[in-house]
């Protein structure tokens, strides 16, 4: 038997379950030049008749392609004898099979334990272009529990599983590609990154789909039991070098930058003064990059009714909820505009349906502009003084922000 070649045993029970009226689905991913390919087939129904669906993606380009049972035959005969490096997992309403093969050429083969599952409707849906769907991300959607034995997206997981993609498509939209910037070395930190989704899908989807070369991504939480859970979803999946998990304070964690690295920060709900301290250490950090949606916010409001507030407002700052979003966008205007002082082009999106989470605001910010500019500092500067506040993230960043200020005040 050559070397990365299946045995026969092998090849005949992929081939059995494909067409045997208990096939799912079966997928492979193959690594090519630092990048990943990744071909799928399924059964569907078109009209009245059955076909096989297959799904290509290759360096970010999806195509899909439908065939009769004898197109099929001779795609599965290239996925059964694809050389090289690769992961082919084989889904039955009888169970699952998975084949992995190592860069040595050894084959280590698993299988789950026999089940009787129903197999779903052969629809044949238009493949949406998401970008958990540019990379092999079957194994992390299933470490991470996102979807069921069959590989669908369970149900009570849909609303993350939006989340996590439009948060991707957020990273997509503001690093810049081609292969100057995925040359380069690059760390990820994500703040508060509780039990891993997007810390995870981050590594993924950099270098399955945009293509970065030499990625570190490190998520920072407090709490040991979602760290403990998190190490053990990145062990399952291979990573554990790749991606790490640090059980600290943000306020207590550092990085140390490689030479010619970019950093990213990133934070998806961290509470409170937790996402003031995310965008501290990417401003210290000098992150090249940083995306923030920010959660509960608290911390405004004790000075908005405290007894130097606006009297003015006293009607509307007596009612909780609508003092409560006002803080919300009080504050999301001055981090802001913070950023924009620290020298970062800062947009503020709405990034999810508000359907999905009420915190569906996103700080997308890129290094690049002159910190201080006079119109910026100006703009803080009224919209302060005319809530009489003084917000969290100016004092965590005295010492770069009140500089700025004084010349103007």
């Amino acid at each position: 038997m050559e070397r990365f070649e299946l045995e026969k045993e092998l090849q005949e029970e992929i081939r059995r379950t494909v067409f045997g009226g208990t096939f799912i689905k079966i997928v492979q991913s193959v690594r090519r030049g630092g990048k990943t390919f990744r071909i799928s087939m399924r059964p569907v129904t078109i009209g009245a008749e059955s076909k096989f669906q297959a799904e290509m993606v290759d360096g970010g380009q999806v195509q899909v392609r439908n065939f009769d049972a004898a197109g099929a035959a001779r795609g599965l005969e290239e996925i059964i004898n694809q050389r090289g490096a690769r992961e082919l997992h084989l889904i039955a309403t009888t169970g699952d099979l998975h084949v992995r093969v190592t860069k040595k050429g050894k084959v280590l083969v698993s299988r789950s334990a026999p089940m009787q599952r129903e197999a779903p409707a052969q629809t044949h849906d238009r493949v949406k272009d998401l970008p958990l769907n540019r990379f092999e991300s079957a194994a992390f959607l299933r470490v991470a529990g996102l979807t069921d034995g069959s590989g669908e997206i369970r149900a009570s997981m849909r609303g993350k599983y939006d989340q996590v993609n439009k948060f991707l498509g957020e990273v997509c939209g503001i690093v810049s590609g081609g292969s100057d910037c995925t040359r380069q070395p690059l760390t990820v930190v994500d703040c508060g990154c509780g039990k891993a989704y997007l810390t995870l899908a981050m590594y993924g989807f950099l270098t399955g789909a945009m293509g970065f070369e030499n990625v570190r991504v490190t998520g920072v939480d407090r709490r040991e039991d979602v760290i403990l859970a998190a190490r053990e979803m990145a062990k399952r999946l291979d990573w554990q070098d790749r991606v790490e998990f640090v059980q600290k304070d943000i306020a207590d964690f550092d990085i140390e930058k490689r030479p010619g690295e970019n950093v990213m920060v990133t934070s998806l709900h961290a509470c409170d003064t937790a996402t003031d301290e995310a965008l501290a250490k990417a401003v210290e950090w000098k992150a090249k990059w940083v995306l923030s949606a920010p959660c509960c916010q608290h911390e405004l409001q004790k000075s908005l009714t405290g007894a130097n507030a606006n009297a003015v407002f006293a009607g509307l700052l007596r009612q909780a909820i609508l003092r409560e979003r006002l803080c919300d966008i009080l504050t999301d205007t001055f981090r802001a505009l913070i950023m924009r002082m620290a020298g970062y082009r800062t947009q503020v999106v709405e990034f999810v349906a508000p359907e999905r989470t009420a915190r569906n605001i996103l700080l997308k910010c890129e290094a690049g502009l002159k910190p201080a500019q006079a119109q910026t500092v100006s703009e803080y500067l009224d919209l302060r003084n005319f809530w009489k506040v003084v917000p969290w993230l100016e004092e965590r960043l005295a010492t770069r922000i009140r500089p700025m200020l004084e010349r103007f005040e």
